[in-house]
């Protein structure tokens, strides 16, 4: 046993040298190094919360919060070795009583699943801590990963047009023309693939809270993957256009901007399903305005 726990130090380390970030073992390699201590560095006070197992809990009523300017550009690689991190429940930082500056401090350092591990910044979210309007997309790309911003890419310029069009504005501190785009999971996942179950467990308290602290009048939920993810309903051709509740608040669920372009070259399918998503946007301008 000794002998192993040796060798798993040794390559731990090594991994360590050539600036890996995380490492992900197997049951039985953990329980090799249970008795190993692993130095942490302290954890910023603010960020210092209890470490728990996801919970679908309700999210709690939000405190009131200064608006706050866009988070832009953040750096999320982990500055040392996380500790080992296995399969089973995902371990996550409790978030239910974070502000928005230690939520995002919290995000920065989590490494709960392994997305982290690879990811170039962790997307925390963009836009007015008043914004009446939040949308949420599944989980960054290629372009966002690199620019640590939501919805950037081709897909992220088709929204800003619609936002545009809808009389809203990214990136306006404005709260009647305000927006806030987040994503169900904060680190890109693999070749843009849609995240696993135990990805989506280990990030949703994260936008759980946002969504408390933001609690904006509407949401509009991009695709299928947020519209299984929060609200546990498939099929996002049954639902988009339908109103929906979370927590009170009112959900369009519609197709994401990805999906849309992927008609482009078919010229009358894109202007048909681009004019479903504008008949479902309409819905909640109409709503905004009562």
């Amino acid at each position: 046993m000794g002998n192993l726990q040796q060798e798993i130090q040794r390559l731990l380390a090594l991994h360590k040298a050539e600036g890996q970030k995380a490492v992900w073992l197997s049951d039985h390699n953990r329980a090799v190094l249970q008795s190993v201590p692993v130095m942490h560095k302290p954890v910023p006070s603010a960020a210092r919360a209890r470490v728990t197992p996801v919970q679908a809990a309700a999210v709690p009523p939000p405190a009131a919060v200064p608006p706050l300017a866009f988070q832009g550009r953040m750096q999320s690689r982990p500055t040392e070795l996380s500790p080992v991190v296995t399969g089973g429940a995902a371990q996550v930082v409790d978030c239910s009583a974070l502000d928005w500056e230690e939520l995002l401090q919290a995000a920065q350092n989590c490494h709960a699943c392994p997305l982290a591990a690879d990811r170039n910044f962790m997307v925390f979210g963009e836009g007015s801590h008043q914004a009446r309007l939040m949308f949420i997309g599944e989980g960054p790309g290629e372009e966002e990963d690199r620019q640590g911003r939501p919805f950037v890419g081709r897909a992220g310029q088709m929204l800003s047009n619609m936002i545009k069009a809808m009389g809203f504005e990214r990136q306006s501190q404005d709260p009647a023309r305000a927006v806030y785009i987040a994503n169900i999971v904060k680190c890109r996942p693999p070749h843009n693939r849609n995240p696993e179950a135990a990805e989506v467990q280990a990030c949703l308290p994260f936008l759980q809270r946002q969504i408390a602290l933001l609690r904006p009048q509407a949401i509009v939920l991009l695709g299928a993957v947020p519209l299984r993810c929060l609200l546990g309903l498939a099929g996002i051709n049954r639902y988009r256009g339908s109103w929906l509740d979370y927590q009170g608040i009112a959900v369009m669920p519609t197709y994401h901007p990805a999906y849309l372009l992927r008609f482009e070259q078919q010229k009358r399918k894109f202007i048909e399903e681009k004019r479903k998503v504008w008949e479902d946007l309409q819905k909640v301008m109409a709503r905004l305005k009562t």
